[in-house]
C-alpha cells in the first residue's frame, strides 16, 4: 500500500473515533402528573436532580418545569434539552411563587418570618422540597408516568 492511501486510513479512523463519541448527556422524554391529595395541583415546581455514582460522578444538568391546569409536567433542562439524563434523581415537589413559606405544620411558623408581613404558606410538605430524599429512577428510554401524589394531615 502507498503512503497516501494508509495516511487516508488512518484519518479516517481518526474521524470515525470522534464523530461516533458523545458529546455529552443523552436525554430522555420525562413528563407525570403532580396532585396534592388526589387532586391535580396546577401550582408545582418540580426538579430532577440526576444522582451521581461511583462510575459517574458528574451525570449532567437538572430538568425542572412547572405544572399546567391538571398537574401535567414536562422537564427541560435550563439550557433548553427536552426530558432528563436517564438514572437516579432527587426529586423537589414545591409550590411556585416567590412569597411561599415552606414549614411543616407540625412544627409551625418559621420564627424568622418577618412581623405583619403575609405570606402563603406552601401546601407541600417540606418533606418534598427542602428536605426531600424522595428519588425517581427515569428509564433509559423515557416515560410519561413520573406522576407523585403528595398526600399531606387534613
Amino acid at each position: 500500500m502507498s503512503h497516501l492511501v494508509l495516511r487516508g486510513l488512518a484519518v479516517a479512523v481518526v474521524l470515525g473515533v470522534f464523530v461516533g463519541c458523545d458529546t455529552g448527556p443523552r436525554y430522555v422524554p420525562v413528563s407525570g402528573v403532580i396532585s396534592l391529595n388526589g387532586k391535580p395541583y396546577s401550582e408545582a415546581v418540580v426538579s430532577f436532580q440526576p444522582m451521581a455514582t461511583e462510575g459517574n460522578q458528574n451525570p449532567g444538568r437538572g430538568s425542572s418545569s412547572y405544572t399546567d391546569a391538571d398537574g401535567k409536567f414536562h422537564l427541560k433542562t435550563d439550557d433548553g434539552n427536552e426530558g432528563a439524563v436517564p438514572g437516579k434523581h432527587r426529586i423537589r415537589i414545591m409550590t411556585k411563587g416567590n412569597d411561599m413559606v415552606l414549614f411543616d405544620p407540625e412544627k409551625g411558623s418559621p420564627d424568622s418570618l418577618p412581623a405583619g408581613r403575609k405570606h402563603k404558606i406552601d401546601p407541600i410538605p417540606p418533606s418534598w422540597n427542602v428536605e426531600s430524599d424522595k428519588e425517581f429512577e427515569v428509564p433509559a428510554k423515557g416515560t410519561d408516568q413520573a406522576n407523585f401524589d403528595i398526600v399531606t394531615k387534613q
